[in-house]
């Protein structure tokens, strides 16, 4: 993931393709390695960044904790999805 500012969060996505009523988007779950308080800002102006250098634009629209130490981020997607 890379912030707004720059800073880059290594972590696990899951993500999916959304096809309902004719309303295609694409979304999904970010799990970051670590917690940091820029994280815990985070909002709009995010992208996530998968494998062979694709990057998608995402709005982080949740946060909540798993464990004590693990967050788990729910994800909106702007644009075509980086991984289809």
């Amino acid at each position: 993931m890379i912030l707004a500012d720059g800073a880059r969060v290594s972590g696990m996505a899951s993500l999916n393709v959304n096809q309902r009523g004719g309303i295609n988007g694409w979304g999904g779950n970010f799990r970051p390695d670590e917690i940091t308080d820029d994280l815990r800002e985070a909002g709009e102006g995010v992208q996530l960044e998968l494998p062979y250098e694709r990057v998608g634009d995402v709005t982080v629209t949740g946060m909540r904790k798993l464990l004590a130490t693990q967050l788990l981020l729910s994800l909106s997607g702007h644009g075509p999805a980086p991984f289809s």
